[in-house]
């Protein structure tokens, strides 16, 4: 039976709705976002589902219909203690594989099947196969922002928010840290590494066999939105606001980071708004993040003077959100073999927090 909304469910859904939301979604466009979430929410209950939103959806979605909201770690968290039967990802697909992961017998669901990643599709797990055939020994840290198979090559996962944190645990002077370049060397310098890249290995450029200490081999992987960054948007901003705090994303390059106030996982540079008061704030990582903040803190001004969309996050819709729960589309799979071992990395970091 097909779950229908009442009146009352939606003038009560469309006022919340519009106290948060006024401000960055026009009326017209709420009133159908309304409607939309007044169906999910029927559907969740129908389906025994829950909703996982990144930080990066869009208002409308992230403060409605999510049940659980943050970054990669908080998401990967939260999958592995649901007891629902359903779960859908309102993320990329790196994170509904990591979801199916953690919850083999869970159904997982991604609303769009165009919701890929550039900086996860820069590696395949060939690569990293050669990376440990030349590196014997090495240890191997993903990003979480990776596909299974390259996972299930991998001695341990990080995100952003534990990358120290999951280095620091293996106590060794090298380790090859991929697929983001960016991170890497945020990463290194603060663990008082250096980034080297295997073309531009001593040994090859005729260096011998001479030992590598205290570096990360890394890989030429970036993320599409926080590579546009740079450090003349923060010049201008800071020219024109001088009294404002600038938050970076670890996948902006050093330079960048270097240049900002904080730079922290998404999550971090939430908790940091929230409990760091400023006149203004500046988050260099994509935009609906800012937006995000801005409906649920109103008293906090954040600047939207580098904003940069997602093309792959922008694909989730609350339409999508809706057809996938009604049609149970898109399903998620990860073949067994690849899961346990991709398994055992993601459990390693979840063990360390």
């Amino acid at each position: 039976m097909q779950p229908t909304a009442t009146t009352a469910n939606y003038e009560s859904t469309y006022k919340r709705m519009h106290q948060m939301l006024a401000k960055l979604v026009p009326d017209f466009e709420l009133r159908e976002k309304a409607r939309l979430v007044v169906e999910i929410n029927e559907w969740k209950r129908e389906r025994n589902a829950i909703i996982l939103g990144h930080n990066y959806m869009e208002p409308a979605l992230y403060h409605t219909v999510a049940d659980f909201t943050g970054d990669s770690l908080e998401l990967c968290r939260k999958a592995a203690t649901t007891d629902a039967d359903v779960i859908v990802f309102c993320g990329v697909e790196f994170m509904a594989e990591t979801a199916k992961i953690i919850n083999p017998t869970r159904k997982v669901l991604i609303p769009s099947n165009r919701a890929g990643c550039s900086l996860a599709q820069s590696i395949k797990a060939e690569d990293v196969r050669r990376l440990k055939a030349r590196y014997p020994g090495v240890p191997v840290v993903t990003y979480i922002n990776s596909y299974a198979d390259v996972k299930a090559e991998t001695d341990i996962c990080c995100t952003s928010g534990n990358a120290v944190k999951v280095v620091e645990s293996l106590d060794t002077d090298t380790v090859i840290f991929i697929p983001d370049e960016y991170l890497a060397q945020n990463v290194a310098r603060e663990t008082g590494k250096h980034v080297i890249f295997p073309e531009t290995d001593p040994r090859k450029m005729g260096g011998g066999e001479t030992a590598i200490d205290k570096v990360f081999i890394s890989w030429h992987g970036k993320c599409e939105v926080h590579e546009k960054f740079t450090v003349d948007d923060i010049s201008r901003v800071r020219q024109q606001f001088p009294d404002v705090v600038v938050l970076a994303h670890p996948e902006c390059s050093p330079e960048v980071t270097a240049a900002s106030d904080f730079s922290g996982s998404t999550s971090a540079m939430i908790k940091y708004v929230e409990n760091v008061k400023a006149p203004r704030y500046l988050l260099l990582t994509e935009c609906a993040m800012g937006d995000n903040i801005i409906a649920a803190h109103p008293d906090r001004e954040v600047l939207r003077l580098c904003s940069i969309r997602c093309p792959h996050m922008k694909q989730i819709t609350l339409e999508d959100t809706l057809a996938a729960l009604k049609e149970l589309k898109y399903e998620v799979d990860v073949p067994e073999e690849i899961r346990l071992r991709a398994k055992a990395s993601i459990d390693r970091m979840l063990a360390i927090g």
